[in-house]
């Protein structure tokens, strides 16, 4: 069956693209707007520094480790039912955190935020896939999906320094009610509903049940080897009984009749290359961001406002990427031909910030480096999201996409935790004084993390062969067509 036009589609759809990334800003947001507004957060409420990691983790953990299921209750319930329940439970979640009068109400807050947050961004995905299936229309919406994923974290920053220094630390979790209610209503009555007849899956538990341990053991280990080591009991215990839950999630797919994850999903080319090269992205942007962080603040002395504006330049060149240069080349180019190379501009912009040191110029030796990062990041994963759910069955959609998520969460925590690693190691065997050698530490680590996005260019060259361009196809011509018997002139 062929998809529609544009002109057969819904005629609301870019109406409620505009509503859906609403949903999905709120929980790109919220994985980096408490950053800085966390010794804020302390100072309040008075947590020791051994609690300080569970504000951020809990949300990370719970998000992590039930993306797979929150995809395929989407394919169960509906995508449309599925965003709306995660947008209204992510905004009460928040509005919980935002007067959480203990530590663990605040971090029972934050592990909701990541299980509404686990239902409702495969939902975003899919809800795309389903409403822009021309070639030039889908490109323009992923372009908007890749800007906020590519810039989310960059702007989180920054409205986190605004909300906590203008207002107080309440406001980076209470804003997401508002902006909740009108992403609710927008969705409401913009976004399609399911068809009537459609095939409804089963839900796994098994499935459901070793999955969401196997991803929260990995997550779990991992946000423990920067402070406890990688040999420590506290990381390998979690890994090892994550990777072996991970596994059993695997054979226990392949005999089950109505899996969480069909193995067809990932046996596709496209869609696997697609997360593992997301994955690898991943590592490397999320160290970029925890080192400039503490490089903006600690090194060069700036406020958390201050810090914050510093990190706009990246969303900037990212939204420009995805919106106006990915786009316009991706119906034009093989995926492979657009993803490649961008990965290798954004290693490039992370070897330009390895030269920071301690008497650096935020202007000369920060500044470049971000910019190119982010045109290359924003040119990359505007194509590889939309590759992530290309193809997939309809029954297929939701799990699709949290694929996608799933591999930006373990990738974001493989990131921190192995470069911060890499950094305190280097830091430590340093001759120099206290800033240089953490400086030193700062620039081996994103050293690794231009590596690792190299490896991400490898892999979407080598294992990608998507093509939207339409296929010639031979042509034999006719007694009536010009050319017959005559030859056609080039």
């Amino acid at each position: 069956m062929s998809s529609p036009t544009p002109a057969q589609a819904d005629p609301r759809r870019w109406i409620a693209l505009f509503f859906i990334c609403l949903a999905q800003l709120m929980v790109v947001l919220d994985v980096t707007v408490m950053n800085i507004a966390l010794p804020s957060v302390q100072h309040d409420l008075g947590f020791s520094d051994g609690s300080r990691q569970w504000v951020i983790t809990a949300y990370s953990l719970t998000f992590g480790g039930l993306l797979l299921l929150g995809g395929r209750l989407a394919d169960l319930w509906g995508h449309k039912r599925a965003l709306l329940a995660g947008v209204i439970g992510f905004a009460a979640a928040s509005a919980l955190g935002g007067a959480a009068l203990s530590t663990g109400m605040l971090i029972g807050a934050r592990a909701l935020q990541g299980v509404f947050g686990a239902m409702l961004v495969p939902a975003v995905l899919s809800l795309m896939s389903v409403m822009f299936t021309d070639t030039k229309e889908r490109a323009k919406a992923f372009g908007v999906f890749g800007a906020l994923s590519g810039g989310g974290a960059a702007i989180g920053l920054m409205l986190g320094g605004v909300l906590t220094q203008v207002l107080n630390w309440r406001w980076t979790l209470l804003i997401n009610i508002f902006f909740g209610v009108i992403a609710a209503a927008g969705a409401l009555r913009t976004l399609p509903d399911p068809p009537a007849g459609r095939a409804r899956p089963r839900l796994d538990v098994p499935g459901v049940l070793l999955a969401s341990a196997g991803v929260t053991g990995l997550v779990y280990g991992l946000s423990h080897a920067s402070e406890d080591g990688w040999t420590s009991t506290a990381t390998v215990g979690p890994v090892g009984a994550g990777l072996v839950l991970l596994v059993a999630f695997a054979v226990w797919q392949s005999r089950v009749t109505s899996p969480l994850l069909p193995l067809r999903v990932l046996a596709d080319r496209n869609r696997g290359g697609a997360y593992l090269a997301v994955g690898l992205a991943v590592i490397g942007n999320f160290g970029m961001y925890l080192f400039l962080t503490y490089y903006l603040q600690s090194v060069l002395g700036l406020s958390p406002v201050q810090a914050g504006a510093g990190f706009l330049p990246i969303a900037a060149a990212s939204v420009i990427a995805s919106t106006q240069i990915g786009p316009r080349l991706a119906p034009r180019l093989p995926a492979r031909a657009l993803m490649g190379p961008g990965f290798l501009v954004a290693a490039a912009g992370l070897a330009l910030l390895t030269q920071i040191t301690p008497d650096s110029s935020y202007w000369t030796a920060v500044l470049p480096g971000m910019l190119v990062t982010g045109l290359g990041l924003g040119t990359a994963l505007m194509p590889a999201f939309s590759l992530g759910t290309l193809g997939a069955d309809p029954q297929d959609a939701g799990i699709a996409s949290a694929m996608v998520n799933t591999s930006q969460q373990v990738g974001g925590a493989i990131g921190t935790a192995l470069l911060n690693t890499i950094a305190a190691t280097y830091s430590g065997t340093h001759p120099g004084q206290a800033t240089e050698a953490l400086v030193h530490g700062y620039s081996t680590a994103l050293w690794w993390a231009a590596g690792i996005i190299t490896l991400a260019a490898i892999t979407a060259t080598l294992l990608i062969d998507h093509d939207p361009r339409p296929r010639a196809h031979p042509h034999t011509p006719q007694p009536h067509e010009p050319g017959h018997a005559r030859g056609v002139r080039g």
